[in-house]
This record gives structure tokens, C-alpha cells and sequence, in this order.
């Protein structure tokens, strides 16, 4: 619990809060790169120094609410006995961690995910910080687990292909979504995943007909 932590680490993590908060909300109002580090700074009245203690750059804090929930979710993993199916450990840990976020951490994240859509540069770091996780996921799961590692691979990323969808959608929402709609979302997607899989060995139409029809 926040308030068990020590009195540094509180105030840490009050400066952190307000340095997302207030990025998220400048980044959303006058654009990314409109916002220069020295603006963003002197809003919280924090230096420099102690935003590079807490972030690497601008856009590590204008994706901190994602960067959040997959440090949850690759730390659950890694404690996580591998039982059962292990789509179903995947899809469980994912919604465990999202259930563990802080309060109001959907609001952040459906802003910083809507600026980060409109952000070309903050979309290839999201990117980029998503296949660290992913190598780290699959590495961990394959250390413990007999499946090798392509076929790890291709199986989160399956499930990470249902999440951007579920995104997607809730992003687009009108209003303000909470976390139950996301959840739905990421269900309703996730729960397709069988349906994907029994299509990509299904036959179309066409080569079915040719398949089965000559010249006669």
C-alpha cells in the first residue's frame, strides 16, 4: 500500500503521478512535440535532474501507464506457476494485472494510448518497448515450460494482437470508458482467438470448390 511506503518513496511516487499527469495532459492539448521538457518541468515544479530520475525521456512518460501494466504483467509471469492451458495463464495474468493498476490509471492510459495513436514517434517506442517485453515474457515461460520458444512467441503475440484490437475499440468509445469496458473489450477479443485459429486451417470458397470440382 501506497501509504506503508517511507516518506521518500511517497514523495517519489507523488512527483511521478504528477509528472504523468501533467505530460499526459499538455502532450493531449498542444501535441507532443509542442511541449518542450523545460515547459513540462516548470508545470510541476520539478528540475530536470529529478525528471531524469524518474524518466529517460518524453516519451517514456507519455507512455508511463503502459509501461506500468506490462512491468505488472511480465513480473507476474514470472511468478506465476505455469498451469494449464497456457493461453489461459497469459489471458489471466494480463487481466490480474490490469485489475492491479492504481486508481484512475485507465483514465491515463486511454489518454496516453489516444496520444500515442496520433504520435508516429510514440507509437515505435510503444512498439519497441512491447517486443523487449514479449522477449522477456517468452524467455521466462520457455525456461520454465516445455514449448519452445517460436511457438511461445507466436502465442503471446496472438494474445497481444486481441489486446491492440480491444484497444482499439475502447479508445475510440465515446465518453470516458472505465476499466470494466476495457475488460469487456479485451474478453469479447480474446475470446475470438479460437475461432482465428480454426480459420487459418479452414479453406476458402474458391480453393475448396477448385478442390473438389474438374473438367467434365
Amino acid at each position: 500500500m501506497v501509504n506503508e511506503l517511507p516518506l521518500r518513496e511517497r514523495k517519489k511516487l507523488r512527483t511521478r503521478e504528477a509528472l504523468v499527469e501533467t505530460a499526459l495532459g499538455l502532450f493531449s492539448e498542444k501535441g507532443f512535440w509542442a511541449v518542450t521538457l523545460d515547459e513540462l518541468v516548470g508545470a510541476v515544479e520539478v528540475s530536470k535532474r529529478t525528471f531524469f530520475r524518474t524518466f529517460a525521456s518524453k516519451e517514456d512518460v507519455a507512455l508511463a501507464p503502459e509501461k506500468e501494466l506490462w512491468a505488472a504483467y511480465a513480473a507476474r509471469i514470472e511468478a506465476h506457476p505455469l498451469n494449464g492451458p497456457l493461453l489461459t495463464v497469459l489471458e489471466d495474468t494480463l487481466f490480474a494485472a490490469v485489475a492491479d493498476m492504481a486508481d484512475g490509471w485507465e483514465c491515463r492510459f486511454r489518454a496516453s494510448r489516444a496520444l500515442a495513436d496520433r504520435t508516429p514517434a510514440l507509437t515505435a517506442h510503444s512498439l519497441g518497448h512491447c517486443a523487449e517485453v514479449t522477449d522477456a515474457v517468452v524467455r521466462s515461460v520457455a525456461d520454465r515450460h516445455p514449448v519452445d520458444e517460436l511457438r511461445m512467441r507466436l502465442l503471446l503475440e496472438l494474445m497481444l494482437a486481441a489486446w491492440r484490437c480491444a484497444l482499439k475499440e475502447w479508445v475510440s468509445m465515446p465518453g470516458a470508458p472505465g476499466r470494466d469496458a476495457l475488460r469487456a473489450r479485451t474478453r469479447e477479443a480474446l475470446d475470438a482467438i479460437p475461432d482465428v485459429a480454426e480459420l487459418a486451417s479452414s479453406r476458402t470458397g474458391v480453393g475448396a470448390e477448385a478442390g473438389t470440382g474438374g473438367a467434365g
